[in-house]
């Protein structure tokens, strides 16, 4: 037998969880390990509640949760209910799996007026993660800049323009929803340091902004390259651009407009004690691709400021950990012996959720080379006596079954859930 313990119930906790299956059948035991009482990561907190179809995928790690193998361990905050050394006593692996929650700051001067807000935190304020229900971001307008040029601006986009009724099927939280539907912000500005031809940006959730009822997109045709340079472009990226090229040709006819401001990069923000506008420097690319500041400046008036311009994972006390990469320090995803990282924790905040399932299998392998099959180590049953010694109120699956239920039974009309925003309402919930 092999105890595995995963720190971090994301996509890349269960794809590890079902690597580990794979590899090793009847003779492996997972605990996946979560701080909150729910599972799922950034499936239930970061994907847009408008994009249910990608949460649907949630499901496939219910199956692998629900065999006899793998259990869900919620509640229990790793560095104070346990720490590290005393799970890689434990367990033959211990894997991290924590994603990266946290959001690397603009690094410009007024960074930290009110109003600025990182897109984890106004992400997990619409998802309702209870880190962010309380964060009641300045929605009375009239203008709103978002910074990067990848789908999280475009998430944040849509969500800004949307009207309540456009928010049918999906599960944004009660309160945002709230505090959406009536505001004031009525000019969305994305800036993007380079150009069209280097945005992170999909066609599909480009595409989705040329649907809204009362939003339209706009481009400045003079920040596209000439229409022939697109056919040295990937596919997907080409799509994506011939959405900005249709988007130049829109006028600002709607109520809420979407600026897409290229070769564009903010050097400050400033305000009498709040947000009030950003000042923005125009852009060029050298000769390496990278954007230079050409010294024209100018100003964009703004009540509110979301940086989507990367994450990054918290460093755990004991842990090795890569400062300028944002992620625990690694070699193929091994941090030390017995311990391991995967996803975001291993390689930083980069792919899709899909991109984490070949990375459990990389960890599997590397478990399976490292560690022997008939383990002495206690695993969960010595887990359940620390915790039960300590007091810890562990919340299992069926826990969370419990919990789900009363979601979907507070929904509103059309909605498949009403998540609960605090650890108190979840935990009182279980059944």
């Amino acid at each position: 037998m092999r105890h595995v313990a995963v720190i971090g119930s994301g996509p890349a906790g269960y794809y590890t969880a079902e690597a580990c299956q794979k590899a090793f059948g009847e003779g492996v035991r997972v605990d996946i390990i979560d701080r909150l009482p729910v599972p799922y990561g950034l499936i239930r907190t970061g994907v847009a509640p408008d994009h249910q179809s990608i949460k649907a995928v949630s499901k496939r790690y219910e199956a692998t949760a629900l065999s006899d193998n793998v259990r869900f361990v919620g509640n229990v905050t790793v560095g104070q209910d346990v720490s590290i050394p005393e799970l890689l006593d434990l367990y033959d692996a211990v894997v991290l799996a924590t994603g990266a929650p946290h959001d690397r700051p603009l690094g410009i001067p007024g960074d930290d007026l009110p109003g600025v807000i990182g897109s984890a935190a106004f992400v997990g304020w619409y998802n309702g993660h209870p880190d962010f229900a309380r964060l009641d971001p300045p929605l009375g307008g009239p203008g709103a800049v978002i910074v990067g040029a990848g789908n999280v601006a475009l998430d944040v986009a849509r969500i800004l323009a949307k009207t309540g009724e456009e928010f049918a099927g999906s599960d944004i939280v009660g309160h945002a929803l709230a505090a959406l539907e009536p505001h004031g912000i009525r000019d969305i500005t994305i800036l993007a340091r380079r150009g069209p031809h280097e945005i992170a940006m999909t066609p599909k959730e480009l595409g989705e902004l040329g649907h809204l009822s009362r939003a339209t997109p706009l481009v400045d045709p003079a920040d596209l390259p000439p229409a022939d340079a697109d056919a040295a472009l990937d596919p997907g990226l080409r799509k994506s651009v011939g959405h900005l090229r249709a988007f130049a040709g829109n006028a600002p006819a709607a109520p809420v407009s979407i600026h897409f401001d290229f070769f564009a990069m903010p050097v400050a923000i400033e305000g009498d004690g709040k947000v009030e506008r950003v000042i923005v420097e125009r852009t060029r690319l050298d000769d390496s691709g990278r954007a230079t500041g050409t010294g024209e400046t100018y100003a964009i008036p703004a009540g509110l400021v979301v940086s989507c311009i990367g994450y990054r994972t918290p460093p755990i006390e004991g842990v090795p950990y890569d400062a300028k990469l944002g992620r625990f320090a690694n070699d193929e995803g091994r941090i030390a012996p017995g311990l391991y990282a995967v996803g975001w924790a291993r390689r930083g905040p980069t792919g899709t959720i899909g991109t984490n399932r070949p990375d459990g299998f990389l960890i599997a392998e590397r478990i399976g080379a490292d560690t022997a099959a008939d383990s002495a180590k206690k695993g969960r049953a010595g887990l359940d006596d620390l915790f039960s010694a300590r007091g810890v109120d562990v919340v299992t699956f069926r826990d969370w079954q419990g919990i789900e239920q009363a979601e979907i039974a507070n929904a509103r009309d059309g909605a498949p859930r009403e998540k609960f925003t605090s650890l108190d309402a979840m935990l009182a919930a279980r059944k």
